[in-house]
């Protein structure tokens, strides 16, 4: 590239020969400069705009503190907001783990007292030197928060299993003849073979005798429904119950019956009265416990029930 250079004063010219590689030179050091230019400027400008009293920079980093500082407020708010949300949650589930633990603390015999739901339990301990405490971030503290909101959840769960097992345990307890069925000595006449107080002949006696004055309660040794209530010309005046599980119960003998066939009857509920009718010899009850049709020695569940009537009937 050639470049002709002219002067009034004199009617010479000049010619200055400039190559490619110094024109982008040249051109690429103008630029930088007005970079250089212009970012000092602006930095001066900013840094020193309260001072230079400049109303337009002023105004710029003023709106610039205000939009960062939205940005910021609005990060807080929705974090304290997502964990305000989070920690309603848990308040939700410790509210259903007290329940679970009061229930569960009832159903297991184990006295209200002794475990303070709802109370928060006092800790402590000494900081080391070693290991300097350290404080929690926004997103630490959100972490924390779902852990624990997870571990309540799976103990609410656990908690929720065993619930319904022990339930089921004290349902099958509840449909199990083991209550005493009435006041009263059952050594009269026990269960297997034994000489007839009627024919004298050895026979079977497929349940227990108790003895009992005329007129006595008779209770149902568990839940279940009646599926009998009337005479029966050996039984005399008979109820049987049906516990589910192919268990059934038989009182015979009775001298009144208070139960009906298909009523739902609770442990330790009065179905009858002690009476001496049908082939008896005397006031008393008989007590067969049957599995499938086939009797059992009633003792073997009454020696598992929790003791007197008294407690049975509660």
């Amino acid at each position: 590239m050639h470049i002709i250079l002219l002067s009034d004063r004199s009617a010479k010219a000049r010619t200055i020969q400039v190559s490619f590689r110094q024109v982008a030179a040249a051109t690429a050091a103008a630029a930088v400069g007005v970079v250089v230019l212009s970012s000092l400027i602006s930095y001066f400008g900013v840094r020193h705009a309260s001072d230079l009293k400049l109303p337009l920079l002023h105004s710029l980093v003023r709106a610039a503190q205000v939009e960062e500082s939205q940005k910021t407020e609005a990060y807080v708010r929705d974090n304290l907001n997502a964990m305000a949300v989070k920690l309603g949650e848990m308040q939700a589930q410790m509210v259903r783990l007290d329940a679970l633990g009061e229930r569960l603390s009832s159903a297991a015999g184990i006295r209200p007292g002794d475990f303070r739901f709802g109370e928060i339990p006092g800790r402590g301990g000494a900081l080391t030197s070693a290991l300097p405490p350290q404080d929690l971030s926004l997103g630490d503290l959100g972490r924390q928060l779902d852990f624990m909101a997870r571990q309540m959840e799976t103990r609410g769960d656990l908690l929720g299993v065993l619930e319904a097992r022990m339930l089921d345990a004290r349902v099958k307890q509840t449909l199990t003849p083991t209550a005493l069925p009435v006041h009263g000595a059952w050594n009269a006449s026990g269960f297997g073979w034994r000489i007839d107080p009627i024919t004298g002949q050895v026979a079977l006696h497929e349940g227990v005798d108790f003895i009992a004055e005329a007129g006595a309660p008779i209770y149902a040794a568990a839940a279940g429904v009646v599926v009998a209530a009337g005479f029966h010309p050996a039984y005399g005046n008979m109820v049987e119950i049906d516990h589910g599980a192919d268990l059934l119960t038989r009182y015979a003998h009775a001298s009144k019956l208070t139960a009906q066939a298909g009523q739902l009857v609770k442990r330790g509920e009065k179905i009858a009265e002690v009476g001496s009718t049908g082939r008896s010899t005397g006031s008393h009850l008989h007590f067969e416990v049957r599995h499938r049709g086939v009797a059992q020695n009633p003792a073997r569940f009454l020696f598992a029930g929790a003791g007197p009537q008294q407690s049975a009937a509660k």
